[in-house]
C-alpha cells in the first residue's frame, strides 16, 4: 500500500462515515467490505439480495448492513421523495416506486435523505447508470457548473514525476469532449482534490494537448488555450500553465526547450486532459505501463460525494474509493 493511501485509510477510520456500495452482489465488493470492516475503515450498507450477501459474506458482520431495495420498508419514503424531486421533469408516482427498486437510484436517495454519507458503485454498472441518478437526485455543489472526475496516481517509490511520486489526473471518466470553460472547471475542481485528497500542497497544473505554447495550429488547440485564458480571469489560488505537450509539462529538460519559463513546465503534478479519450487512456498507461496505483475515478462537484468504480477495479481498489468518499464527507 502506499503511503499516500495508507493516510487516507488512516484518515477515514477517524471519519467512520457511513457508505453505500450498491452492487453488494458482487465478489470484489463482498471482499473490499470484509477488509473494510475489519480495519472499521467506515460503516457499510450493501444493496442487494440479503440471503446471497450473507452467503458471500460467510454470516453478519458488524458494521456491515444489507438492504434488498425492492423489500426495504424505506421503499414508499424513497419513492415520494424521488417523486418530489423529479415531478417538474415528468416523473409520476408510479414511475418512481419502480425505480427506486434500481440500487442505483436507491442508493442515491439514501444519501439525498441523509440515510449514508456517501455511495460507491461501479464494479458492473457503466459510469452513466451510476451518475445519472446522482446528478438528478444529489445533484451539483451549489455554485458548481461541471460535475466531473479524477484519478490520484500514485507512481513507484523514488518517482521523479509529481508530487514525490502523487499526480492527479482528470479528467478520466465523466466527460467525453469537455468545453474551454469546462476545462477551466476541471482544472479548478482537480487543483482542489489534489490540496484535498492527494495531500499536495501546491498544486502545479497544466492543460495538457499535442501543442506546447502555439507549436501547432488547430481547434483542438484553440479549446485548451481558451481554457488557460478563462482560469487567467478568473485568478484561482493556484499555478496553472497551458497548452503543454505531457512531456513539457512533466519532463524539466524538454520544458526548458519547449516551454521555457514556464511556472509549471517540468514540474506539473496535476495534469488536465483535452478530452475523455486522451484522460482514459493516460491514466491506464500509467496505471499498467508505470506500475502505478490508480486511486478513482473521484468525482468531484457533487453536493454529496459519489463515486464511481472502474469495471476494472480490484477488492483494494474499492477499499481505496471508499475511504476517499469518507474524506470528501468528511471535509
Amino acid at each position: 500500500m502506499s503511503k499516500l493511501m495508507n493516510n487516507i485509510i488512516n484518515t477515514a477510520k477517524t471519519l467512520y462515515k457511513h457508505i453505500v456500495l450498491a452492487e453488494g452482489e458482487e465478489q470484489r465488493i463482498i471482499d473490499a467490505a470484509k477488509m473494510i470492516a475489519a480495519e472499521k475503515i467506515a460503516k457499510l450498507t450493501l444493496l442487494g439480495d440479503k440471503d446471497k450477501i450473507k452467503a458471500m459474506l460467510g454470516g453478519e458482520i458488524e458494521g456491515v448492513n444489507i438492504v434488498n431495495p425492492e423489500l426495504s420498508s424505506k421503499k414508499e419514503q424513497y419513492a415520494e421523495l424521488l417523486y418530489i424531486l423529479r415531478k417538474e421533469k415528468g416523473m409520476t408516482p408510479q414511475k418512481a416506486a419502480e425505480l427506486v427498486k434500481n440500487p442505483m437510484y436507491y442508493g442515491s436517495l439514501m444519501v439525498k435523505a441523509s440515510d449514508a454519507d456517501g455511495l460507491v458503485a461501479g464494479s458492473i454498472y457503466p459510469t452513466s447508470e451510476l451518475l445519472r441518478p446522482a446528478l438528478q437526485i444529489i445533484k451539483a455543489r451549489p455554485g458548481i457548473k461541471t460535475v466531473s472526475s479524477c484519478f490520484v496516481m500514485c507512481l513507484p517509490e523514488g518517482s521523479a514525476y509529481g508530487d514525490e511520486g502523487v499526480m492527479v489526473f482528470g479528467d478520466c471518466a465523466v466527460l467525453p469532449n469537455p468545453t474551454a470553460e469546462q476545462l477551466a472547471d476541471i482544472a479548478e475542481a482537480s487543483a482542489d482534490s489534489a490540496r484535498k485528497i492527494a495531500g499536495i500542497k501546491t498544486p502545479k497544473v497544466a492543460l495538457l494537448s499535442f501543442s506546447t505554447k502555439g507549436s501547432a495550429k488547430h481547434e483542438l488547440v484553440d479549446k485548451v488555450s481558451t481554457a488557460v485564458k478563462i482560469l487567467t480571469d478568473r485568478k484561482p489560488d493556484f499555478i496553472f500553465d497551458g497548452e503543454l505537450q505531457l512531456d513539457a509539462a512533466i519532463v524539466p529538460k524538454v520544458a526548458t526547450l519547449k516551454a521555457y519559463g514556464s511556472p509549471v513546465g517540468g514540474n506539473a503534478n496535476v495534469l488536465i486532459f483535452p478530452d475523455l479519450q486522451a484522460g482514459n487512456i493516460g491514466y491506464k498507461l500509467t496505471q499498467r505501463l508505470g506500475n502505478a496505483l490508480a486511486i478513482g475515478p473521484i468525482c468531484q462537484g457533487m453536493a454529496k460525494p459519489v463515486n464511481d468504480l472502474s469495471r476494472g477495479c480490484s477488492a483494494d481498489d474499492v477499499v481505496g474509493v471508499v475511504a476517499i468518499t469518507s474524506l470528501q464527507a468528511g471535509l
